[in-house]
């Protein structure tokens, strides 16, 4: 009995590594976000066919995406996988606080009446669904865009390799 709880621990440990040590290829995920696809953890911002719009901010395109990256930073567990504000879109991984299940949202803006209105695209990694983790997440960010947050502070730091 206890070579199978040890087989079971030691099985459980490698599995745990493997997400969190999992290579991510920015060629994969660094996706633009118009092309994001509604479903089980998946959330979507889009001006039409997402799973919700998003507020148009008074603010040019770059720096909505700048307003943005800071409130990412914010974030715990954040990190930019790909891109910045100037490139126009980024990709940040936010990882799971207890397993470290790697999330991706590509962000990007679009110029509009009035100011620029987020794209958004959050899907997970791993799994069939994500309990809504993707779209708190990102409402919670379209919340503190709206509120004016993100204005000033620390920008987003790169992903370690």
């Amino acid at each position: 009995m206890q070579v199978l709880i040890l087989v079971f621990v030691v099985g459980l440990a490698a599995l745990l590594v493997v997400f969190r040590m999992a290579p991510s290829d920015p060629k994969r995920w660094h996706v633009d976000p118009a092309t994001g696809v509604s479903g089980n953890g998946r959330f979507v911002v889009a001006p039409a066919g997402g799973d919700r719009t998003g507020p148009v901010v008074p603010l040019a395109p770059e720096a909505m995406l700048q307003q943005i990256d800071r409130i990412a930073a914010a974030t715990p567990r954040t990190c930019r996988l790909a891109g910045d504000p100037a490139s126009g879109r980024v990709t940040y991984i936010t990882r799971s606080r207890v397993f470290g299940f790697p999330d991706y949202t590509s962000v990007a803006a679009m110029a509009g009446d009035g100011g620029a209105q987020p794209v958004i695209f959050a899907r997970q990694r791993f799994g069939k669904s994500d309990l809504g983790v993707n779209r708190k997440r990102v409402e919670s960010w379209l919340a503190a865009l709206e509120r004016g947050e993100g204005a000033a502070g620390p920008t987003s730091q790169p992903c370690q390799r």
